[in-house]
């Protein structure tokens, strides 16, 4: 596989992740950061970082907009919980403490 294929690649699975990650607004980001150690915001933050290296200027909301589909605000008044002790324990108690 050469770069341009690679690359192609890549692009189809991110696609495909943040498509299934859109999908799954019953899957809580603490939930993400609990068994991955990230979650959409991460993707966000990266997906800002990268255009940036790029010579590209996407700001936070325009990158967290990419990744959820929709204004972060209406994501989570329509599908973020609270979270509840066990999973604030868990993100405690995990090894990510620079999110």
């Amino acid at each position: 596989m050469n770069n341009e294929q690679k690359t192609k690649v890549e692009s189809i699975v991110f696609n495909k992740l943040i498509e299934h990650l859109q999908n799954r607004t019953d899957v809580q980001n603490i939930d993400l950061m609990n068994l991955s150690g990230f979650c959409r915001n991460c993707l966000s933050r990266w997906y800002s970082e990268a255009a940036e290296e790029n010579g590209l200027k996407i700001d936070k909301d325009h990158a967290r907009e990419i990744v959820y589909g929709m204004p972060h605000s209406v994501w989570k008044e329509k599908y973020q919980t609270d979270a509840d002790d066990d999973q604030k324990n868990k993100f405690e108690n995990s090894i990510i403490k620079d999110h």
